[in-house]
């Protein structure tokens, strides 16, 4: 997914405020729930009455990123379990350079009850499929 920074991102110095990056990743993930797995936050939360929250997000910077920059994040699948999914969300600048490097894991969650629930089985086929796909484009 590609993202401009910018006014918005970025602290007085015209770097990316570091608490942009998890507004950042979040979107990531929302675009990803909606273009690849087909399933978009309104449905999922409104019709479907469950929620993703996050239970671990964790940050490496890699170098800064500045007020006009173009940056491309790629989403990994890094582990599924009954009701939780792990993620690699990675930052780059159209120079390829990394600049940012989130591990994120969110958990199933019953809107109504707030307990954790496990993955619904036609997420849990797409997730699965999305995995297997990204595993297979490495070399051989």
């Amino acid at each position: 997914m590609g993202l401009e920074i910018g006014f918005k991102h970025c602290d007085p110095a015209g770097i990316v405020f570091y608490p942009r990056y998890a507004e950042m990743v979040n979107d990531t993930v929302e675009h990803w729930f909606k273009h690849g797995l087909g399933v978009d936050f309104d449905c999922l939360h409104r019709v479907r009455r469950i929620a993703i929250p996050t239970v671990k997000l964790d940050f490496e910077f890699k170098a800064p990123s500045r007020l006009g920059e173009a940056l491309i994040s790629t989403l990994i699948v890094v582990a599924t379990g009954r009701s939780s999914v792990a993620l690699e969300v990675d930052f780059a600048g159209q120079d390829k350079r990394p600049r940012l490097r989130a591990e994120v894991t969110f958990v199933f969650v019953d809107m109504e009850s707030m307990k954790s629930l496990e993955i619904p089985s036609d997420l849990k086929r797409s997730i699965e499929g999305y995995r297997s796909a990204a595993e297979s484009c490495g070399p051989d």
